[in-house]
């Protein structure tokens, strides 16, 4: 499947979904919610896998998304993101070959990794051994395959090797900066958090709680693009500034958070990907029952 197959498949919105969530949900409620999600008319399903040293637990990046493919018909698939610290190329290459076969047009490969002293330069060497083995194993299935990239070395090295990107928590100017740097060929699928609920306290809390300080460390890749963006240390300090808070998370009644992820699309994003902060999986899609009839086509 191209980008441009890919692009036409996926629509405009498309859903993510947080790993512990997951976790902590029998498969047989999953099955029931991701066929919901697809009668809603979102485009997508996503989730990812945490860190290798995160102390928050998620199920295996592969098996989850077969669930995901097994339990709706139309759906794309992504992985947002395999981490490459989780596995070796040639396993990474071997399960998302196998989903691609076995649901054609339907599975996206998102890959990314968490922390190091040079990521790029060993996400580079992965996607080297990674076409290494898809000369030997599976040639003939090919993948949408997009980076978790953030800046600009990242997105050259998405452009040159890759079909695009996925950035995850990244404000609406991310979007378009993103958007010249690959220019109109490759894919941008950008993360957008967003709460319903219009209690500006309360929903900032919820953004806070999932913001902890492994992400926002003086060497995490967020604060470094944060900084870059033109967020200061007041606004990366502590709790992060209601400033940060608010640029990557929408939240309001269901007009104002159509808005920000409509905004995305106008900054030059291929498709969006809606994460509810719900406690529960079956709560936030409840939160994307609300929205669709602002964001979707419901299926018949």
């Amino acid at each position: 499947m191209t980008a441009e197959e890919t692009r036409l498949r996926l629509g405009r919105f498309g859903v993510w979904l947080a790993p512990p969530t997951l976790l902590k949900t029998p498969v047989s409620v999953q099955r029931e919610q991701f066929a919901r999600i697809e009668r809603l008319g979102y485009g997508s399903l996503w989730s990812g896998e945490p860190p290798a040293v995160s102390p928050v637990a998620g199920r295996e990046v592969f098996t989850q998304h077969a669930v995901m493919l097994a339990a709706t018909d139309r759906l794309v698939v992504g992985t947002g993101v395999a981490n490459i610290r989780m596995r070796d190329p040639f396993a990474t290459h071997s399960g998302a070959a196998t989903l691609a076969e076995a649901y054609p047009g339907r599975f996206v490969l998102g890959l990314g990794g968490h922390g190091g002293d040079r990521p790029l330069g060993e996400l580079r060497a992965y996607l080297e051994a990674m076409t290494a083995a898809a000369a030997r194993v599976l040639p003939e299935i090919g993948y949408p395959l997009v980076l978790a990239a953030l800046g600009p070395r990242a997105h050259r090295l998405a452009a040159d090797r890759t079909d695009g990107v996925h950035p995850f928590m990244q404000p609406v100017e991310h979007t378009a900066i993103a958007r010249e740097r690959l220019g109109p060929g490759k894919l941008l699928i950008p993360h957008q958090a967003v709460a319903l609920d219009t209690d500006p306290v309360s929903a900032r809390a919820r953004m806070r709680a999932i913001t902890p300080a492994r992400f926002l460390d003086v060497e995490s890749p967020y604060t470094v693009n944060f900084r870059r963006l033109g967020y200061t240390d007041d606004d990366l300090a502590g709790e992060r500034s209601d400033r940060l808070i608010d640029a990557i998370l929408g939240w309001g009644d269901e007009p104002a958070v159509a808005a920000r992820l409509n905004a995305h699309l106008a900054a030059g994003a291929d498709h969006v990907l809606v994460h509810p902060l719900a406690n529960g999986l079956a709560s936030a899609v409840d939160q994307l029952e609300r929205l669709a009839p602002l964001l979707t086509t419901p299926s018949p």
